[in-house]
């Protein structure tokens, strides 16, 4: 295996945390579901429809900027996904040590 750095990414890491940012993505986006279908299963007057409406919309900017793979930001969206729960250590088997420590050492922090 090609030795790199924290800031360098093998090709099989860059796969890796990928992969952990699409299943923690999956994770939220059915969690989302879930909480909408509830919240729609209860709404009683327009007011709650537009409350809805601004929450999803609100959601749906924090989801789309939440997940960024650039090489050089990926370490701080792991750790910020695995503190809120999205990411799993599972999702991480297979970065380098020093890649891990420094997620979870991220999550302490962020």
């Amino acid at each position: 295996m090609e030795q790199v750095t924290e800031n360098q990414w093998s090709t099989q890491e860059r796969s890796i945390a990928r992969g952990a940012l699409s299943a923690a993505q999956q994770r939220e986006l059915a969690a989302l579901i879930k909480l909408v279908r509830e919240t729609a299963s209860n709404v009683n007057s327009i007011d709650e429809v537009w409350n809805l409406h601004d929450f999803l919309s609100a959601r749906r900017f924090d989801i789309d900027g939440k997940y960024d793979d650039r090489d050089d930001e990926i370490l701080f969206v792991l750790a910020k996904l695995k503190k809120d729960g999205w990411v799993q250590s599972d999702d991480l088997t297979g970065l380098e040590p020093a890649k891990i420590s420094k997620i979870t050492a991220l999550t302490r922090v962020l």
